[in-house]
């Protein structure tokens, strides 16, 4: 059985899955995201990474499984695999990966605190004593969409002595209770909940309807100086309105692991603002969080070579 990881990009989940499989059952091979279509040929399983899977390349080839590596899965064209009959499966993001994600979080949230870029910066200046940085005790912190990854923040965050808010769909689900939080707001009413943060954290998932849901006018609804952290989707932010918040000064800074486009390009202006930190997509990377996905895929893969369905499959 041949399986294809569709980019160059997260090499340890290759390593991780082959450390799972046995060789003479599977074949890895891996190719560029610009030629996927060339290294179909014989391949039974396609893992899409941050790829984008249409209808063009599952026609392009004879695969009947699209297993993501995570739990994403709006790369994929979901009817397109429901019209062709190809199984399309994810790892949803709970244990060690929602528990990754939230350390990395809150690393980017003391990185911009305490201005870390100009820290290291002045280690090496010679310049001691500065930058003067802020505490987070104290401070409102919002997580918007209460969700694994949320839940995984909300109990680290109490530690810190924060003010911790919430905005989900349903403030009435029981599931609200368990993180504990001081406040929690509907999505019809985000904006009395953002005008008290200092720093918002997105943790929900990228659909149709939350595409670009932290625009311009959000952006504002902020208290003047707040952060903002995104290690959920990219595409949850409008471009155009954070680099005019953070260039503005309106956003004190940005903490950003996803962008618009992977791998972001080099020469972004984005990445050029001195108040953005940007990690390439490794929140959920980790030797545990991999560790556990690895199983999840290649139980699931197991699963399909014996004909059986595979789990968490949404088609």
């Amino acid at each position: 059985m041949q399986i294809l990881f569709c980019s160059k990009t997260f090499p340890a989940a290759r390593r991780n899955l082959e450390q799972r499989l046995k060789p003479s059952d599977y074949k890895l091979a891996v190719c560029p995201e610009d030629d996927i279509s060339s290294a179909l040929d014989g391949v039974n399983v396609v893992i899409p990474l941050m790829c984008r899977i249409d209808s063009a390349l599952m026609d392009a080839g004879s695969f009947r499984l699209i297993q993501q590596w995570g739990s994403g899965l709006e790369g994929v064209d979901l009817q397109a695999a429901r019209q062709r009959g190809i199984r399309v499966a994810n790892v949803p993001a709970a244990g060690s990966n929602a528990d990754s994600v939230a350390e990395h979080v809150i690393l980017l949230t003391f990185a911009l605190l305490r201005d870390l870029p100009t820290a290291l910066a002045n280690v090496k200046a010679g310049n001691w004593g500065a930058p003067l940085g802020h505490m987070l005790a104290s401070r409102t912190v919002c997580l918007y969409g209460l969700g694994a990854t949320a839940r995984a923040l909300a109990k680290r965050l109490r530690a810190f002595d924060v003010r911790l808010l919430g905005i989900t769909r349903d403030i009435s689900d029981p599931k609200v209770a368990e993180f504990a939080l001081d406040e929690c707001y509907s999505t019809n009413d985000w904006e009395t909940c953002l005008a008290q943060t200092d720093v918002l954290v997105l943790c929900t998932r990228l659909s149709v309807e939350t595409r670009g849901q932290i625009d311009a006018r959000a952006l504002r609804a902020l208290r003047p100086g707040a952060y903002l952290v995104n290690a959920a989707r990219g595409a949850l932010i409008d471009y155009g309105a954070l680099y005019s918040a953070l260039k503005s000064g309106h956003l004190a800074g940005a903490g950003l692991d996803v962008f618009w486009k992977e791998p972001i390009g080099p020469d972004d202006p984005l990445l050029a603002l001195p108040n953005v930190i940007a990690t390439p997509h490794v929140a959920g990377v980790t030797d545990q969080s991999y560790g556990e996905i690895a199983d999840a895929v290649a139980s699931n893969i197991e699963r399909f070579r014996r004909g059986e369905t595979p789990l968490n499959c949404s088609l």
